[in-house]
């Protein structure tokens, strides 16, 4: 809507997950090299855990648009409400496997052989589950009878588990204790702190073509941490009305006082973090406050 005005290229936050805006902040960085070193050792399983709204399905993006489709084949779910016998199904289907025979045992093998035929054409294949703290206890039984599958002694499926933090509770229970054995690689994405809250939106920014118009203001950026506790949808969520906001009084300037006149607007609306999660965000160490440059300069 405000693209225009600003002379951006695309609207730069966007609450939908898209990895061409994917930010490589510290934590970041580590969740996708634990991913990779993973893929590297070609066996197990990976577990990426993160609050909501912290990367976790955009780095599945990320990761699915990284790999080469000459040598690796990925599937992927992005639901994960799921007993163990729709769970191989939907692996399946996932990996590009009509389904026809609903039988259990003719999936399964239907399964193996299609695994074993890519491993045999020098091809690893990954599965990589989303949102999988929904996962029944059965399915994810399942995914641990699946990564049993070999050929020759070589592992024919990997896993990547992205899920919110109970994902981990569920892994450490003493009936999964097998899953947690098997866990090659694992890491807790974290939201960010004030300096790359500041570094997120102005990378997403200028991915869009933005060149310094809408302008901001000193004490923006501390409003925008503080109403987004460093959490990117949260911040997206924020800017995004920001933007708007400034785009409506045809303004080419976003102050403070605007986004504390935004912040209102979503408490209002009850689009912001619940009262338990929105503490005061003390400034960056050191008392300097992590802000963009005065109109006209850089975010």
């Amino acid at each position: 809507m405000y693209e225009a005005f600003y002379n951006l290229n695309t609207d730069p936050f966007r609450l939908t997950a898209d990895h061409r805006f994917c930010f490589n902040h510290p934590s970041y960085i580590r969740a996708k090299g634990s991913v990779q070193y993973a893929l590297y050792r070609a066996e197990g399983f990976v577990m990426i855990t993160g609050r909501p709204g912290t990367g976790k399905t955009t780095l599945a993006n990320d990761l699915m648009a990284s790999l080469s489709p000459n040598k690796y084949v990925v599937g992927h779910l992005g639901t994960s409400q799921l007993e163990g016998g729709d769970l191989l199904r939907m692996t399946a289907y996932a990996l590009g496997l009509g389904t026809h025979q609903q039988q259990k045992a003719h999936v399964l093998m239907q399964l193996m052989a299609f695994l074993a035929e890519k491993h045999q054409a020098g091809m690893q294949s990954v599965l990589i589950i989303d949102e999988a703290q929904g996962l029944a206890p059965s399915a994810l039984q399942e995914l641990r009878r699946l990564s049993d599958l070999q050929h020759e002694n070589h592992p024919l499926l990997q896993i990547v588990l992205l899920g919110q933090e109970r994902l981990r509770d569920s892994i450490r229970a003493p009936e999964m204790e097998p899953i947690h054995q098997r866990l090659v690689a694992a890491w807790h994405l974290e939201a960010l702190g004030p300096e790359d809250t500041m570094g997120y939106v102005r990378h997403r920014l200028e991915q869009a073509g933005w060149r310094g118009d809408p302008g901001f203001a000193p004490g923006v950026l501390p409003v925008v941490y503080r109403f987004s506790e460093g959490i990117p949808r949260r911040i997206n969520l924020i800017c995004n009305r920001l933007m708007l906001y400034a785009f409506l009084a045809e303004s080419h300037t976003i102050t403070a006082e605007d986004a504390e006149a935004v912040i209102q607007e979503l408490g209002e609306a009850e689009l912001g973090p619940s009262p338990a999660g929105s503490e005061e965000v003390s400034p960056a160490p050191g008392g300097k406050r992590a802000t963009p440059r005065a109109a006209g300069g850089s975010a």
